[in-house]
């Protein structure tokens, strides 16, 4: 996202001139009762704006520690402070609707998916003979899968069984959620939730044409 996060951590980049963070937050209101921001680059502009709004009053930051080192470890990080044997994990830059978030509150564990014609930007859900999660396959080539192919969002319903898993690190060094995920549906069905909508920010340019979206339709409203 540079040079967009240079002095603004990702969280608080605005959409409509609201922070992606609280569109989250007002998305998650009525789903879940207390949030964990995870947070390490510019902490302190996160740590402000959680202090200032009034939607969470139950809420704390967790830092990761001593620093990044994946999705999976910023989970790991989440642990000591989760008081809920159910929990949903999501990432601040995928935007999804709030009917998606409660029919996946709603799973033991569950992964939220969207069919894409460009699959091979992300990773494809691969299921096993019951329709159920069984692995992802990380961007793979066009024409691997017919399209459109069903693709991770990146927002997860978890129990702590999701601890019990210690996967090998992937090839950047670090322990990805994905992995952790894949683990627990050896053990145990994980269901795959479809959702109507997804808009991915990952770059300036998602960002600038995400602006011209009607963003409340999907993200406030059942």
């Amino acid at each position: 996202m540079r040079p967009l996060t240079l002095e603004t951590p990702k969280p608080l980049l605005r959409l409509q001139n609201r922070p992606l963070l609280d569109w989250w937050l007002h998305s998650l209101r009525g789903i879940v009762r207390r949030v964990l921001v995870v947070v390490h680059y510019l902490k302190e502009q996160i740590a402000d704006f959680m202090a200032a709004q009034r939607v969470f009053a139950d809420y704390a930051l967790v830092e990761q520690l001593p620093a990044p080192l994946g999705t999976g470890h910023a989970l790991r990080c989440c642990q000591p402070h989760l008081r809920s044997e159910n929990f949903l994990v999501v990432n601040c830059d995928d935007l999804v609707p709030r009917a998606a978030l409660l029919a996946l509150s709603r799973a033991g564990y569950g992964i939220l998916s969207m069919q894409r014609a460009d699959y091979s930007r992300y990773g494809v859900i691969q299921r096993d003979d019951k329709g159920g999660f069984l692995r992802i396959d990380e961007k793979p080539p066009a024409g691997r899968y017919p399209t459109p192919a069903p693709c991770n969002i990146g927002a997860y319903k978890l129990q702590p069984g999701i601890f019990d898993s210690d996967p090998v690190p992937s090839v950047r060094g670090e322990v990805e959620l994905t992995d952790m995920v894949t683990a627990v549906a050896r053990k145990q069905r994980v269901e795959i939730v479809e959702s109507s909508w997804w808009l991915p920010i990952g770059d300036p340019q998602a960002l600038a044409a995400a602006q011209s979206v009607d963003v409340m339709r999907y993200m406030l409203a059942l």
